[in-house]
């Protein structure tokens, strides 16, 4: 072995510890990187991917839909970065010579082929099986609410129930610019919500129920869930509607049956929401977001 053979074969072998502590340093700060990100969340809440936690059954199941779903598209992900890695490596130029070049493989085109038809397949299985359960309309609902959306406020009607007065109509609670409406309803019921728009294209969203539904002019959509969480949760107009589209949010206030029912009288006699809820221990005003803007100016063309 000459001089400079022995130099070069030295050099190569003081090479290796450096790229073997580059592998290792890139690992450790890959492992490091991912406990940063993952610190941020709990168990529970990492397994959820970020969606937020539902109240109702049929959000579960779209919740689960979502999660394997995801799921499924990252070990998809993981197999073809792998394989896209594993190629680059393998066959990587070498010296003079070219890699086998493969023009044909039958096993491999029919994997690459059936596998996505079969993943298609049963995603759409799912897909149609949650859907089918989430827009499953029951004969007799517990409870109706008529949802009425126009720029930029929301009205909920029960007409289910009318108020005693001389001038019986159906009770509601009607948003404006002095405080969100509070749209409130039982735990443990069944609740059908009919919408309709006066104006726009609005959406009527609770995120905790992950799922939306537009309301359309001169269209009647309709829906059912039921809410088994009591609680505050903020509702919001998803779709895009005007000047004012952020400031047309509602509340949703899940309470006990019998604090329904007590609400429900206190309506009759046409007692105001607020206080209606006050009565039955509940806090009068919104507590999860505010009230709409005052200003009502473009609504007239200014």
């Amino acid at each position: 072995m000459t001089c400079s053979q022995r130099l070069s074969h030295s050099a190569s072998f003081r090479r290796l510890p450096r790229l073997g502590r580059s592998r290792r340093f890139v690992a450790a700060a890959v492992a490091l990187l991912s406990v940063v990100l993952l610190s941020g969340c709990s168990r529970e809440e990492a397994t959820r991917f970020g969606w937020p936690k539902g109240i109702t059954p049929q959000a579960e199941q779209m919740r689960q839909l979502w999660t394997w779903s995801v799921v499924a598209a990252l070990a998809v992900g993981v197999i073809v970065w792998a394989l896209i890695f594993w190629c680059v490596v393998r066959y990587r130029k070498r010296g003079e010579n070219l890699p086998v070049q493969t023009r044909f493989n039958a096993p491999i085109e029919v994997i690459y082929t059936v596998a996505p038809i079969l993943i298609v397949l049963v995603l759409f299985y799912y897909t149609a099986v949650t859907q089918s359960y989430v827009d499953t309309q029951s004969g007799h609902p517990d409870v109706t609410v008529n949802v009425v959306a126009s720029k930029w406020k929301w009205t909920f009607e029960y007409p289910d129930y009318k108020t005693s007065g001389p001038q019986s109509k159906t009770i509601s609670t009607v948003g404006s610019t002095e405080g969100t409406p509070v749209l409130v309803l039982p735990v443990g019921k069944r609740v059908r919500f009919t919408e309709q728009s006066t104006d726009v294209v609005h959406s009527f969203w609770i995120p905790e129920l992950l799922f939306k539904r537009d309301v359309i002019p001169g269209r009647i959509n309709s829906f059912e869930v039921t809410v088994d969480k009591a609680g505050a949760y903020v509702g919001r107009c998803a779709e895009l509607c005007g000047t004012y589209h952020s400031s047309m949010n509602f509340e949703l206030r899940a309470v006990t049956w019998q604090q329904y029912q007590d609400f429900v009288a206190k309506k009759k006699i046409e007692m105001s929401t607020p206080d209606a809820l006050r009565a039955i221990g509940e806090k009068p005003y919104a507590i999860t977001t505010k009230p709409t803007d005052t200003n009502r100016s473009a609504a007239n063309g200014i």
